[in-house]
């Protein structure tokens, strides 16, 4: 594959590659068990799947703890987080180097399902959308997950008050034109694949998959002493990435609505938000018909 470009936020944003893996959740069972069957390769044994953007590899731990035994290639740009999901040594797990955009080295309609868990926002653009296709079966479905804390979540979302609401606010102050899952601009490349460009001959207005996109979500509450809910927020890139006194600034913000928020007899507070799933097929191309 070609070289990979992650953009400077991604770059500075998930340095701590250790941080986001001993500190980001896993997903939940049922929100797993549903998005396989929907990428129908759940209960099929040795199925072809991959793992784009896999990270530290959260979810290709899931994939490959799986009874069907899925064979596995989880694609990683990033030096750091790869080198986290290769000390693993997950079974049936081949680990590449390589960005969205160009899977050069991945062979055509080799794989029956693409997944991709916390990290479409990045790359959701046609050419990363062309690759997808390419590499999936004719009957190959897409699917991508994310785990979104309330405080990370859609200002759109109805979400409970306490520390995680007021965290919400703060972290919306954040502008740095970096595509995030709450901005929901993601989902404009599904309707960007029924768009002919004149200028370019590179795309075609004939869909590539199908719409709409199908969607599905499970909540979930779970409790953690404050600290280690900071050292979970601290992870996300937008808060990584500031200057010290900003992010002093940050922290002492959320742990002074912490400490006022309704904690258990552990001294532990509610983290609670959504894991959110969309899925959607690929289109089978039609025979070129040749008259005459």
């Amino acid at each position: 594959m070609t070289e990979c470009k992650i953009s400077d936020v991604a770059q500075a944003g998930f340095a701590s590659a250790a941080a986001y893996e001993a500190h980001r959740p896993s997903y939940p069972p049922e929100a797993v068990a549903e998005l396989l069957d929907r990428l129908g390769i759940s209960g099929v044994h040795g199925a072809r799947v991959a793992d784009l953007a896999a990270g530290t590899g959260k979810f290709t731990e899931i994939l490959a703890n799986r009874p069907e035994q899925y064979n596995v290639v989880a694609i990683e740009p990033h030096d750091g987080m790869r080198a986290q999901l290769q000390n693993k040594s997950l079974p049936r797990v081949a680990v590449v180097k390589g960005a969205a955009e160009d899977l050069a080295d991945l062979s055509s309609g080799d794989f029956a399902a693409v997944v991709t868990a916390q990290a479409f926002h990045w790359f959701a653009n046609m050419k990363a959308l062309n690759e997808i296709a390419r590499i999936l079966q004719p009957t190959g479905v897409f699917g991508v997950i994310w785990n979104i804390d309330d405080y990370n979540a859609p200002l759109s979302w109805d979400i409970q008050p306490g520390w995680g609401h007021q965290m919400r606010s703060v972290i919306h102050t954040f502008h740095d034109g970096t595509p995030r899952f709450r901005d929901g601009q993601w989902r404009k490349v599904f309707d960007e694949q029924n768009r002919s460009d004149p200028l370019s001959l590179q795309f075609s207005a004939n869909p590539i998959f199908g719409l709409p996109i199908g969607e599905g979500h499970v909540a979930y509450e779970h409790r953690l002493p404050p600290d280690a809910v900071w050292a979970r927020l601290s992870t996300l890139s937008q808060i990584a990435v500031l200057r010290e006194d900003a992010f002093d600034k940050v922290k002492q913000t959320f742990f002074e609505a912490a400490n006022v928020d309704e904690q258990d007899d552990q001294g532990r507070i509610a983290v609670r938000g959504r894991t959110v799933f969309f899925w959607t097929s690929k289109i089978p191309e039609l025979p070129l018909k040749i008259d005459g």
